[in-house]
């Protein structure tokens, strides 16, 4: 047991040697309480590491730092007071650890990172396709069909805002499935196989898909308020389909994804034809998909329409492994986009 002299020895060499019992990092009131405390009682090792803990101030310090003296003369050189924050993230936090291209340029994207990028597998087989075969299979493909008729009243040839509303509804499933695993496997305290990763980087790929074409369509106030109407009437109907059956819900973005494709040709061959211009790729599309420089719109819906068959594929082989009797957890997830 230590006594109450050694114990207050023992922590003014400590303070002295970690500089915390100086005027300028101790409060009055700190010192005060101090006092008594160094006088006796066993427990003061413990109770000074708390009250040192809370009760130092960095901003009380009688020398600043020389980085301190740089930010103030650079403050008062941008007008006294005034500090100029630099704001490039959802939340308003500054990156701290700036990214740059293998060129050495900055990396200016903060909606995905240099790793998250990828060269689309355009040699994928665009053509194939699920017969429907069992009565499911038919309810999830005529489903499909008959949505399709809105969207071409709706939009005809303007494909550039019909990809951007497909684009809304596709990024729902995975997230949807993804969710849905996710709490399952916590529920029931078991693996999933990979494929709630497959299911969220399908729908964080949809999404890109989304962000580039934003920046073709430029789409009308009323064609963002069918939006928001038909993304809230997808989901919940997705999300009850899905707790319902996983295998219909995978089955209906099989189809979706088919559909997809054929849209995604026809648009390609609008372009080829020049009834839409061949406009130079966006620059978030360059970064994503490493496209060239040079890659022009018709690069862009190429590499999309590759990415819409490889979750076209995915989700028939989800859809099969339950209709084998299977869970997604028993069979691994299909190689990601990468």
């Amino acid at each position: 047991m230590m006594s109450s002299r050694m114990a207050g020895s023992v922590l003014r060499r400590h303070a002295a040697g970690s500089r915390l019992f100086t005027a300028s990092a101790v409060s009055p009131a700190a010192a005060a309480a101090v006092r008594p405390l160094l006088a006796g009682g066993d427990g003061v090792l413990p109770v000074m590491a708390r009250l040192m803990s809370t009760s130092s101030s960095p901003s009380s310090s009688a020398t600043p730092s020389p980085a301190k003296e740089e930010a103030t003369k650079a403050a008062a050189k941008e007008g006294g007071d005034k500090k100029a924050v630099v704001i490039n993230s959802y939340w308003g936090i500054e990156q701290s650890n700036k990214l740059g291209r293998e060129d050495g340029t900055e990396w200016k994207w903060t909606c995905f990172r240099p790793w998250e990028t990828y060269t689309a597998d355009t040699s994928i087989d665009l053509t194939r396709h699920h017969e429907p075969k069992t009565l499911g299979d038919k309810i999830a493909y005529w489903i499909v069909k008959s949505l399709r008729f809105p969207t071409d009243v709706f939009f005809q040839r303007r494909y550039g805002c019909r990809a951007m509303m497909l684009e809304t509804v596709a990024a729902v499933p995975g997230m949807v499935g993804g969710m849905l695993l996710h709490l399952r496997s916590l529920r029931r305290f078991e693996q999933s196989g990979g494929w709630i990763r497959a299911l969220l980087e399908e729908a964080e790929n949809e999404r890109m898909h989304l962000m580039t074409f934003m920046e073709v369509a430029k789409p009308r106030w009323y064609e963002r308020a069918l939006v928001l109407a038909v993304q809230g009437a997808f989901f919940n109907a997705y999300f009850l389909g899905y707790m319902l059956s996983p295998k219909f819900a995978h089955r209906v973005v099989g189809y979706l994804e088919e559909a997809a494709i054929h849209s995604y040709t026809e648009y390609l061959k609008d372009i080829e034809a020049g009834k839409i211009d061949n406009v130079p790729a966006p620059a978030i599309a360059i970064d994503y998909w490493r496209l060239p420089a040079g890659a022009t719109l018709k690069d862009v819906v190429t590499v999309v329409r590759a990415d819409e068959a490889h979750h076209r594929d995915v989700n028939h082989f989800a859809s099969d492994i339950h209709r084998q009797g299977m869970q997604l957890k028993e069979s691994p997830a299909p190689i990601g986009y990468h």
